[in-house]
């Protein structure tokens, strides 16, 4: 940038003019010149070092490569990436404003729509989404680092305990509750906060996150990470009570008695699934919501410095192709398996996990075994598990999801040795509070009915989000639930 560009730019920055500090930006840098820019990767621990470690795998931007990547994007007129995106950022703006080193701006460009920046910059599919979109790719280049971009400038301002404000709407003199602390209800409750709600969160475990806190590990997304944008949105006015279980603490009636005057529903999908076949009543062979939920949330991977012991196993097998998965698989490994192998029924390419984890799983030394699915399970003499029987598939004409059905191969089965299992082959909601709504309407799964729209249930006043509606799904989706289940009920309170 020359200095005379700089000047103007910044001088422009300073009058709030955004067409013109945008417009003189894109005179500082050809288009040619933005091309020719290479993708930043992204610093991480060496594969070696870090299965031995709990630590977060990527290690972040520098300030300098934040700039760098900021300058690869095109400021499109028409960006698509923001359509790409749950809870419609704008993408462009932000970036521009790291460009000019403008980092608060960036932050509340973000929190305008999305008060989990460096939560999403971590654990959501950008490369399906946002990044898909990019205008770059369509000119034969890599995206723009849109979720790196992202984390940096809120890992920016939660390291250095500088807050971001974001200007709430006067109080609007009404009690909105919002139930599970999950991404969906986390979101809405920000948004609800904003418009001017007395809002609180009841969440039954001893600590709020939800599958941020119980599902991700501690090297993908820190602990302190999750608790900095907690204290955000608990900035924003938003009261959290912990150990809290509507249903058993406190019914709904209970607290529409307390004068909460609409209900958001964001209790996630709890329930584990299993695939019920012989031998799968074994000891060593866990959920991924247990398996996840004692080593994320109760810290077994410290034991015997906290009290929950970890279950570990030396030959581990994880049935499943997706996230929850990947994050199992790769702590065994790091809890000391001798082998640990994912065995997924389709292929590779049709793995609905993150592309990052799969590469940092094979990094890492992770087994893949594809078109393979276990059909029995087999114990010792005190039924503890010894072994699984597996068997080959092929894939098929494709079915509801898309995706080729896998084909069941005959006289194909086969033995291998296992002495921990975790099924990682989805979830479902949580039936404890849902099934103690009179009236409420379920789907086939036991998911809330709600209308796509306005995610309000069929009872007024009533609305939900996220995995309890979609089943197990991405935090962004679930994110954007929570946004627009808060501009519904904030219609529906005003028109009361």
């Amino acid at each position: 940038m020359t200095d005379f560009l700089e000047a103007e730019v910044k001088e422009k920055l300073r009058e709030e003019r955004e067409k013109d500090w945008r417009k003189a930006l894109r005179r500082s840098i050809s288009v040619q010149k933005r091309l020719e820019i290479p993708r930043q990767p992204m610093p991480a621990q060496p594969p070696a070092k870090r299965i031995k470690n709990f630590q977060e795998v990527n290690l972040g931007y520098t300030l300098k490569m934040a700039q760098e990547e900021a300058r690869r994007c095109l400021d499109c007129g028409q960006p698509e990436c923001v359509a790409g995106c749950p809870v419609a950022i704008d993408i462009p703006t932000f970036i521009k404003y790291i460009e000019v080193g403008e980092l608060e701006k960036a932050l509340s460009k973000i929190r305008e729509t999305n008060g989990l920046p460096a939560i999403c910059g971590r654990v959501c599919p950008q490369e399906i989404q946002c990044e898909k979109n990019c205008n770059l790719v369509k000119a034969g280049r890599e995206p723009v680092a849109i979720g790196h971009l992202e984390r940096f400038v809120a890992d920016y301002f939660n390291q250095s305990e500088k807050p971001v404000r974001l200007e709430p709407r006067p109080e609007a003199g009404k009690k909105v509750a919002v139930i599970g602390a999950g991404p969906a209800g986390l979101t809405a409750a920000a948004d609800l906060a904003r418009f001017g709600y007395q809002v609180t969160i009841f969440e039954a475990l001893h600590l709020p996150g939800g599958v941020l806190a119980y599902g991700i590990p501690e090297f993908r997304l820190p602990r302190q990470t999750l608790q900095a944008e907690i204290n955000f949105i608990k900035s924003l006015g938003v009261e959290i009570k912990t150990n809290f279980i509507v249903g058993k603490t406190a019914s709904l009636s209970d607290l529409q008695e307390a004068g909460f005057s609409a209900f958001f529903l964001g209790t996630g999908a709890g329930l584990p699934s299993f695939m019920n076949i012989p031998g799968e009543n074994l000891v060593g062979i866990y959920s991924a919501n247990e398996y996840l939920t004692r080593v994320n949330l109760m810290k077994a991977f410290c034991f015997p410095e906290f009290d929950t012991p970890a279950p570990s196993g030396k030959k581990v097998a994880v049935i499943g192709g997706g996230n929850v998965a990947m994050d199992a698989v790769r702590i065994a490994w790091r809890l000391g398996a001798s082998e640990a192998t994912i065995y997924y029924r389709r292929s590779r390419a049709e793995m609905p996990a993150r592309a990052e984890e799969i590469k940092h799983a094979e990094e890492e030394g992770i087994i893949f075994n594809f078109l393979t699915v276990p059909v029995r399970f087999i114990g010792d003499e005190k039924r503890r598990l010894k072994a699984m029987v597996l068997q080959k598939l092929s894939l098929g004409e494709p079915d509801s999801s898309g995706r080729p059905r896998p084909v069941p191969i005959p006289n194909s089965e086969f033995q291998v040795e296992v002495d921990l299992v975790v099924m990682a082959i989805g979830q479902s909601p949580n039936p404890l509070l849902i099934k103690q709504i009179a009236g409420l309407k379920l789907g086939r799964w036991g998911n809330v009915e709600v209308n796509p729209e306005t995610l309000a249930s069929n009872l007024p006043g009533i609305y939900a989000g996220g995995d309890v509606v979609r089943g197990g799904a991405t935090v962004i989706l679930a994110m954007g639930d929570g946004r627009r289940a808060a501009r519904a009920i904030d219609k529906y309170i005003r028109k009361c």
